[in-house]
């Protein structure tokens, strides 16, 4: 819509942070994109920008008026979706930030359930630490977030709550497979390779590891779940993940450590505060509710 084309600049713009760059990718001249802002600035009554030495930057009144846009084209997005039901189309897009442990099992099993139901409908999946998850709510990059112990939650509206035993994992062959019931002083008498910090299972580690006097001290560190799974069929470490994101059947042991050490953490599934999300959207939150209730419910007792 040619209405929206201007605000889809501007949001470009400050994406950018140049007006040259933003120019290059909508291909038209940069005097050209500069003059239409100038428009929109010298219309609407204040300038959405502040220019500095190498490139642009939005202001405060700049920010509010981008958070106007998306919160716009989100309602929009809402309506089309609406309107697509009310023709039997069942069409929309579901955009849904979450964490790594989701990837293998959980939301590709999840999104194929859905499309089967509702071929049209298109997903966008943006794989976040617990912080950046949040924030994409925020800036309505994603309609959902599927996020471990996130940490701010200030924005965040919780459709669902679950727990999650953390557990660790490690080859067949590791002195630890052996272990009906694992400490977290087994585990960290261990070798590990862990995630950063910037992930909720490691977060849950450091404090537990902190109030028994001992430290998380990885002989290998890591932004990839993945990683942590393969690299324990190659060294005898012990690695951290989240029950959700383990199988049986993967060729790695895991047992859940005892919740006298680490209790468990929170996966939430959410929104943003008070928004309205588009009606697939809306749908496939509430089928992931019930997935993550029957899961829970039915966890067998080796990760209890």
């Amino acid at each position: 819509m040619r209405y929206l084309e201007t605000f889809r600049l501007i949001e470009a713009v400050a994406r950018a942070g140049s007006i040259r760059k933003a120019a290059e990718d909508a291909n038209i001249t940069a005097s050209a994109l500069n003059r239409r802002i100038a428009r929109f600035e010298e219309e609407f009554g204040a300038p959405l920008f502040e220019r500095l030495s190498r490139g642009v930057r939005l202001n405060p009144a700049g920010e509010l008026v981008l958070r106007h846009y998306l919160a716009q084209r989100s309602d929009l997005a809402r309506v089309k979706s609406q309107v697509a039901d009310l023709s039997g189309e069942r069409r929309g897009h579901v955009s849904i930030a979450c964490s790594q442990a989701l990837l293998p099992y959980f939301l590709p099993e999840q999104i194929a359930l859905y499309r089967r139901e509702h071929p049209g409908v298109s997903f966008g999946i943006n794989v976040r630490d617990r912080e950046a998850a949040e924030r994409d709510l925020e800036n309505f990059a994603s309609d959902l977030a599927l996020v471990f112990e996130p940490v701010r939650l200030v924005d965040f509206e919780v459709i669902h709550s679950v727990t999650q035993a953390v557990c660790a994992v490690f080859s067949p062959q590791h002195p630890l497979a052996s272990r009906d019931e694992l400490r977290l002083r087994d585990c960290l008498d261990h070798g590990h390779i862990a995630p950063s910090a910037r992930y909720g299972v490691r977060s849950l580690l450091d404090i537990a590891a902190k109030s028994r006097h001992r430290r998380v001290d990885p002989r290998v560190e890591t932004e990839s779940f993945e990683l942590i799974r393969h690299y324990v069929l190659h060294e005898q470490l012990v690695g951290f993940q989240i029950a959700i994101g383990l199988r049986p059947d993967s060729g790695i042991c895991f047992r859940s450590i005892s919740e006298r050490d680490l209790p468990r953490g929170h996966l939430l599934l959410g929104q943003m505060r008070s928004r309205a999300l588009p009606v697939a959207a809306l749908r496939f939150a509430s089928q992931l509710a019930t997935e993550l209730e029957r899961l829970s419910e039915s966890e067998p007792p080796s990760v209890r």
